[in-house]
C-alpha cells in the first residue's frame, strides 16, 4: 500500500506538488493522470526517496522508501528505462541489479523470459529499440519480486502486441493483491487497463474515484442516441416530455434531458418503433480533457480541439520545456 498525506514540494516559487493526500491499495490497478506539469513525475520520485517532500510524507507499506530494508524486494519502480549502462548486455544490467541486492542468477533469467527478451538479453543495451529498454526496465522492476511496483509510463515505445502484454502482466499483478501504481499518457490504454485513477493538475488532487465513476460523471448530461423510421412524431413526443432533439448522422436523434428508459416508454406510449436506443458515453479521454482543461499549462495556442484530442491533454508533443517539473 502507498500512502501519500499532506505531499507538497516547492522549487523555489513554482510548486509542482501542492497538499497531495490519496491511498493506492493492493489487488488493483491504480492510474496515475493529469497534463505534462501536472506533478505525476515528482509525486512518483517522493514516493520513491529520489527528492525530499518539502512538507508530508510518502510511505510503502508504512514506511519511508529509505527505511526500507531490502527496497528492490519490496518496490520495483520504472521512471525512466534508458537510465542504463549502454555497454552492458541486458542480461549483465539484471545480473549487477540481482547481485547487489541477494537476488539468485536464476530469477534473472525468469524476468527475461517473463518480459520476452530472451533473444537480445545477451547484446548491448546501447543497441536496444525503445521498445526493448522498456521491457528490459520492467524486467528490472519486477527483478525482486515486489508487492508494490510503481512504473512511469510503462507502454511508452510497446507495439501493440507489447502494449497487450502490459496490459495484461498489470491486471495480473494485480490479481495477485499486489500494489500496481502506473502512469500513462495513453487514455484508451489506462481505460482498459486501470481500475481505479488518481488524477491531478497543477500539483493538485482532482480526482480520486474508480474509471466507472470517473467517466459516468463525465457522462452526466450526454444525449441519447435514438434512430426510428418516424423520426417526427418521436421528436414530438419527446419534446412534450422536455425533451431536445438534434438531428444526428444516419437520420439519428440526439436527445437530451431524457433517458433511455423514458425515451424507450414514450415510444412505446404513442407505439413509434424504435431501431436504436443508445445512451452517449464519453470515453476515459473525454472526461480526463474535460476535467483537466483548466490545469494545462503547456497546450500549443495554435491547437484546434481535434488536435488536442488526437494528441491527448499533456502528450509529449506539448512537452514542458526543460527542467520544468513533471
Amino acid at each position: 500500500m502507498i500512502e501519500v498525506s499532506g505531499l507538497s514540494k516547492h522549487y523555489g516559487e513554482r510548486v509542482a506538488v501542492d497538499d497531495l493526500t490519496f491511498t493506492i491499495r493492493p489487488g488493483v490497478v491504480t492510474g496515475f493522470l493529469g497534463p505534462n506539469g501536472a506533478g505525476k513525475s515528482t509525486t512518483m520520485r517522493l514516493i520513491l526517496g529520489l527528492d525530499r517532500p518539502t512538507h508530508g510524507t510518502a510511505t510503502v507499506n508504512g514506511r519511508h522508501y529509505r527505511d526500507l530494508t531490502a527496497p528492490l524486494h519490496e518496490v520495483g519502480a520504472l521512471l525512466e528505462a534508458r537510465a542504463v549502462h549502454t555497454g552492458r548486455s541486458g542480461y549483465n544490467h539484471l545480473l549487477a541489479l540481482a547481485q547487489t541486492h541477494g537476488i539468485p542468477r536464476s530469477r534473472v533469467q525468469e524476468v527475461i523470459e517473463l518480459v520476452g527478451l530472451e533473444s537480445v538479453a545477451r547484446k548491448r543495451v546501447g543497441g536496444f529499440s525503445l521498445g526493448m529498454g522498456q521491457r528490459l526496465g520492467v524486467a528490472a522492476a519486477l527483478l525482486g519480486d515486489p508487492a508494490t511496483v510503481v512504473l512511469d509510463e510503462p507502454a511508452n515505445g510497446l507495439d501493440p502486441e507489447g502494449i497487450r502484454w502490459i496490459r495484461n502482466l498489470l491486471r495480473g499483478l494485480a490479481a495477485e493483491g499486489r500494489t500496481v501504481f502506473l502512469s500513462s499518457h495513453l487514455m484508451s490504454e489506462m481505460e482498459q487497463t486501470a481500475e481505479h485513477l488518481i488524477v491531478i493538475g497543477r500539483g493538485r488532487l482532482i480526482a480520486d474515484t474508480d474509471v466507472a465513476t470517473f467517466v459516468a460523471q463525465a457522462s452526466a448530461g450526454a444525449p441519447v442516441r435514438v434512430r426510428s423510421p418516424q423520426p417526427t412524431p418521436l421528436a414530438e413526443a419527446l419534446a412534450a416530455l422536455g425533451g431536445r432533439c438534434e438531428p444526428s448522422d444516419q437520420g439519428a436523434l440526439q436527445v437530451y434531458g431524457l433517458t433511455a428508459e423514458q425515451i424507450g416508454e414514450a415510444a412505446a406510449a404513442h407505439q413509434l418503433v424504435l431501431h436504436e436506443l443508445t445512451p452517449v458515453q464519453v470515453s476515459l479521454e473525454d472526461a480526463f480533457m474535460s476535467i483537466t482543461k483548466d490545469s494545462v499549462e503547456y497546450q500549443h495556442a495554435d491547437a484546434s480541439p481535434e488536435q488536442t484530442a488526437a494528441t491527448g491533454l499533456g502528450s509529449e508533443a506539448a512537452a514542458p520545456a526543460a527542467g520544468a517539473p513533471r
